[in-house]
């Protein structure tokens, strides 16, 4: 190879030097190897991330283009529903979650659609276990009285 660029064809090139020029090679194509899977590894972690930090309302963009507000997460089919179109005009669609390519800040009227509906469902929470308690209560209270109406009678 190197015999090519010298000026006169009698000199010849060391093996030392070829030896050593073909070990870098080596090392460099090795190293751009490891470096695309570390890289690769990287990206697959931040899409997955993505994925699982995906709520309801969510601006979604797909690797076709298509781009809407996220309307439900199937985890079971792993796939996701997607409202596009104009207001009047809506259309849904499914897709599997592989296919989401960017995702930006919740649909503010979605989000405070999820919001009602978590502290609807916190309210319901609490006003059952207020009925239970108050249930739990009223027996103890008849026994509590009783021993003092006894104590009453003693005296």
């Amino acid at each position: 190879m190197l015999n090519f660029l010298a000026e006169d064809g009698a000199q010849t090139s060391s093996p030392l030097l070829t030896w050593g020029l073909l070990i870098v090679l080596v090392v460099a194509i090795i190293g751009m190897f490891v470096w695309q899977s570390i890289s690769g590894r990287k990206k697959q972690k931040e899409a997955q991330d993505m994925v699982n930090s995906l709520k309801i309302g969510d601006r979604i963009k797909t690797i076709g283009g298509v781009c809407g507000f996220l309307v439900e997460i199937n985890n079971e089919e792993n796939t996701i529903v997607i409202e596009t179109g104009t207001a009047d005009k809506k259309s849904y669609i499914k897709f599997d979650k592989g296919a989401i390519y960017q995702t930006g800040p919740a649909n503010p009227k979605a989000a405070e659609k999820q919001a009602e509906k978590q502290a609807d469902k916190v309210k319901e929470e609490e006003k059952a276990e207020l009925q239970e308690a108050a249930k739990e209560e009223k027996p103890v209270a008849k026994k509590k009285a009783a021993p003092k109406a006894k104590k009453a009678e003693d005296k």
